[in-house]
């Protein structure tokens, strides 16, 4: 019971997270999940190497609701821009499927130390490099993306998000920030281009055989069905509880809060 309370309760913070940040609830219940696994399986039991494949599995489901759903708030409070989602998201939802077939081969310990190592190196470009902590007041019409880049980044993201089970935010929020977008524009464009990463990835992991990866009698493939309900049903709470505050945050402290919460996570992951 404790565990599922647990879940509850960081499913609201990944609707928190996914509404205001972009983030699709993945840097949540990815570390919860492997950590909630690894210690319930016990390490060095034969089911044990699949807490991280399992973890990146129903984080990528839950993923498809909470963009969802937070991509329908957004588009009602007119912090979308239309122009700037296709090609783009075609392009990521190649990369989704490239990223979910290479995670079904890959091992427990590669995708858990790739996921710390993404992590790393995002928080230090955003440190290092200008114009994500803060950004020049300018209003005019964003810079137009080659085809060539939109292509090749697209294509990326949806490989590396879907591999991970993150969704894509702490490459397109970022890369949209240096573009001139304010954090609130910045984060809502990130959870419309979550959704392929999340359909794509949750429908290949569904339909692994369950047996591959088993650590639940709940599993559907390597999706944990029961911690996939308890988990959305925390997250539609949380994101209805933040709705109120989106575009309501100073954008200084709104990037600085997106920073902060990257580097949480990585330390969860490491410890």
């Amino acid at each position: 019971m404790l565990t599922y309370l647990i879940l509850t309760v960081f499913g609201v913070l990944s609707g928190v997270t996914t509404v205001l940040f972009g983030f699709g609830g993945g840097f949540v219940i990815v570390p919860l999940l492997f950590s909630i696994l690894t210690v319930d399986l016990g390490r060095g039991t034969s089911a044990s190497p699949a807490a991280m494949h399992v973890a990146v599995a129903t984080s990528t489901a839950v993923m498809v609701v909470n963009s969802f759903m937070a991509t329908m708030r957004h588009a009602r409070l007119g912090n979308l821009v239309a122009a700037e989602l296709w090609p783009l998201a075609g392009y990521i939802a190649i990369g989704a499927g490239i990223g979910a077939m290479l995670a079904t081969s890959a091992s427990d310990d590669v995708m858990r130390w790739a996921f710390v190592a993404y992590l790393g190196v995002t928080i230090l470009d955003c440190l290092l490099r200008r114009g994500f902590l803060s950004r020049a007041a300018d209003d005019g019409p964003l810079p137009r993306m080659p085809a060539q880049f939109t292509a090749v980044a697209g294509i990326i993201i949806g490989t590396i998000a879907t591999f991970l089970g993150v969704g894509g935010s702490v490459m397109t929020v970022p890369m949209n920030r240096r573009r001139g977008m304010d954090m609130t524009r910045a984060t809502a464009m990130a959870t419309p281009l979550t959704l392929p990463v999340a359909l794509i990835g949750a429908g290949i992991y569904m339909l692994l055989p369950a047996d591959a990866v088993a650590v639940s009698q709940w599993q559907v493939g390597s999706v944990d069905g029961l911690a996939f309900v308890v988990l959305v049903i925390g997250s539609l709470l949380g994101i209805r509880a933040a709705a109120p505050f989106i575009g309501r945050i100073p954008d200084g402290w709104h990037a600085r809060t997106y920073l902060l919460l990257l580097v949480v996570v990585l330390i969860g992951m490491i410890v």
